[in-house]
């Protein structure tokens, strides 16, 4: 039905702009992204994959956000904004943070308060803005992050006729912050998608595409549902009456409780799923390949009592199915996607993917289970599919491998020496280390039409580069390089790309 990714093989590197190294204590879309890009270039490697650009909101996760399809002001470049005249160099030195992990909390008690002195010398007449402006591009967003910034809390809290969207008492608000507040979140955005479009032309110029993560969901205290809560399953005070997340399975025994607000599929299919098509086409903006994260729940999707405390005790509830896919077909044409299939996989999800023709993922650390028929592992792979080494919610391959028991890697080196013999690839180990870089040959070498590795596992990472563990909160989304991968990583990537046409 839809178009697959470019039939040629390809090799990419998962790596979010958070994680780029650089000064400001969180990676930017300014000198150290476009360094990135060329160490790609430089490498023969096709793909750039990022986690969601979005604003994140509590949690610090991109996947939690204040509004779907915003970009995060975090990202903003400092040296660039003075480029543009709208900061000094005192200014920019003062957004120098240590290096290291991103804190935070410190970022945003430091950031925004820079952003609004360049907001403050920002000229919000010119016309490029204006146009920005009077598209509305942006409008329930900086509306509800006005209401955010005057009201805290979220937006269930807020007065009732700005929780219930009353129009008139919106038009006043707007009026009332409209210089102070509403257009300084319209510059953040416009800001953003200047710096982003700049990068991603560049990026593009190279001949490698970004693929981004579209999450299924959208965060309960969001613009998203604020404005448009008929579109969701909630009770009369707005509340959410059921709330997403997965069973128990291999990453947690109860379950993942994500909370997120579900959909009213029914109500979103009376206008042909309009705010989806609308999602979509912003996404393809920001990508040049979208990966649906949790794609099954598409097909059916986990419903969870909202006063649950766990995800245990859930329902399955079916989802738009390819109706969605086909109205997107039809309103957007082809669009290069990815499924994230990955959990629990049932014929319904399978019968959803074959109809699409998106390749679904397959994650090597899953493989050694000492099943032949394990669809992980890289000799049954299929063409139309995606291989990983990991994904941003695993262990790094030689994280794993050090929690492994003596015993157990010695299971596990017989098995992926097994592998490595079914695949005719001639890679001696024994150390950990080197059975981890075993496992990114693996992957590079498999049918997969095209192969991601975490930049973690490029470098040989231990669990402290690790991204997220599921289902915690506090650590996670902090892991950044302290400088650009070496000459010597790109010589071997571009070394094993080229032995496997990629």
């Amino acid at each position: 039905m839809n178009k697959t990714l470019n039939n040629e093989r390809g090799a990419g590197i998962l790596c979010h702009i958070s994680s780029l190294p650089g000064k400001y204590g969180i990676g930017t879309l300014g000198k150290s992204a476009y360094e990135f890009a060329d160490f790609l270039k430089s490498s023969h490697v096709k793909y750039w994959q990022i986690l969601p650009l979005a604003q994140t909101s509590y949690g610090d996760s991109p996947y939690q956000s204040v509004c779907c399809n915003s970009g995060n002001p975090y990202f903003i470049d400092p040296q660039l904004l003075m480029e543009d005249g709208l900061l000094d160099e005192d200014e920019v030195k003062s957004c120098e943070m240590p290096s290291g992990s991103v804190d935070y909390g410190a970022l945003y008690k430091q950031r925004h308060g820079v952003l609004r002195v360049a907001y403050a010398r920002f000229n919000v007449k010119d016309p490029e803005f204006e146009e920005f402006v009077q598209s509305g591009e942006y409008e329930d967003y900086a509306l509800f992050m006005s209401l955010k910034s005057r009201y805290a809390g979220t937006f269930d809290t807020f007065p009732e006729s700005y929780k219930y969207g009353d129009n008139l008492a919106l038009k006043e608000f707007k009026n009332t912050v409209y210089k102070s507040d509403y257009l300084y979140w319209l510059f953040i955005q416009f800001v953003f998608k200047k710096q982003w479009n700049k990068l991603k032309r560049y990026v593009n110029s190279l001949g490698i595409k970004i693929i981004g993560d579209l999450p299924l969901y959208v965060a309960y205290d969001s613009s998203d549902v604020w404005a448009r809560p008929e579109l969701f399953l909630l009770d009369r005070e707005l509340k959410p009456t059921k709330v997403a997340g997965v069973p128990p399975d291999y990453f947690s025994k109860t379950g993942q409780l994500w909370g997120n607000p579900l959909y009213n599929w029914n109500v979103m299919a009376e206008d042909n799923y309009e705010w989806w098509i609308k999602r979509i086409k912003k996404a393809c903006e920001f990508y040049d390949v979208i990966r649906l994260d949790h794609f099954r729940g598409f097909d059916r999707y986990y419903a969870i009592p909202a006063e649950n405390e766990t995800a245990e005790g859930g329902e399955w509830l079916d989802g738009p199915k390819a109706k969605l896919f086909f109205e997107i077909k039809k309103r957007l044409g082809n669009i290069e996607m990815i499924a994230e299939d990955l959990g629990i996989i049932d014929s319904g999800v399978e019968k959803l993917r074959a109809a699409t023709g998106y390749p679904g993922m397959k994650v090597v650390l899953f493989a050694f289970d000492g099943k032949s028929t394990n669809a992980y592992l890289p000799h049954n792979m299929g063409v139309n599919s995606v291989a990983y080494t990991g994904t941003h919610d695993n262990a790094t391959s030689l994280g794993l491998l050090n929690r492994m028991t003596d015993q157990q890697f010695k299971v596990f080196k017989r098995r992926l020496r097994a592998e490595l013999k079914k695949q005719n690839i001639v890679h001696p180990f024994a150390t950990r280390e080197e059975a981890a870089r075993a496992l990114t040959v693996c992957v590079l070498a498999s049918p997969a039409r095209l192969a991601i590795i975490p930049v973690q596992d490029l470098l040989g990472l231990g669990d402290e580069a690790r991204m997220n563990i599921p289902s915690t909160l506090g650590q996670n989304w902090k892991f950044r390089l302290t400088e650009i991968p070496s000459r010597f990583h790109c010589a071997v990537l571009r070394k094993i790309i080229k032995e496997y046409n990629r």
